[in-house]
């Protein structure tokens, strides 16, 4: 599988890249399907996120879209739901993953590259409830002896 393009999501005034995709569960449910215009984007659409802060509770919303109705067509946020700028993201309960700091290893395939750290994120109901960052290191490379013997070269 391809490295994919990462979703966006602005916090505190930044944007950063967003190795989650929160509008799938959606999508799911509701049936809406968009078109691969790209193998590094399997998904066929990238979001923009933000975090936005009222009365001390911080809610995700989606901000911008550009999703591929054909390999032709692209459509934008209020095509998807029209009269809407943002859209409160109340179905996402989970975690959001930020990567950030220096690449550590590049892994041609999803969002599995590793950097120095990742920004982690736990919503319920699109409400943030608790953020940490966990510190990665170089993995560790394998050597053929890691390898079950029929996957060892000469066997």
């Amino acid at each position: 599988m391809t490295a994919q393009v990462s979703e966006k999501l602005i916090y505190g005034g930044n944007k950063i890249s967003l190795f989650t995709n929160p509008l799938s569960l959606y999508m799911k449910y509701s049936g809406i399907r968009f078109v691969s215009p790209h193998t590094a984007n399997w998904r066929g659409y990238v979001g923009t996120w933000e975090i936005l802060e009222h009365e001390g509770v911080e809610r995700l919303y989606l901000v911008a879209l550009s999703a591929h109705k054909s390999y032709e067509e692209v459509i934008g946020l209020s095509d998807v739901f029209p009269g809407h700028d943002k859209v409160f993201a109340h179905w996402f309960t989970g975690q959001l993953r930020c990567p950030q700091g220096a690449q550590l290893e590049y892994r041609h395939m999803g969002y599995g590259s590793v950097y120095e750290y990742d920004l982690l994120m736990d919503f319920k109901q699109g409400v943030l409830i608790e953020k940490h960052a966990r510190h990665n290191q170089v993995p560790k490379k394998k050597e053929e002896k890691d390898y079950p013997s029929f996957l060892r070269r000469g066997s």
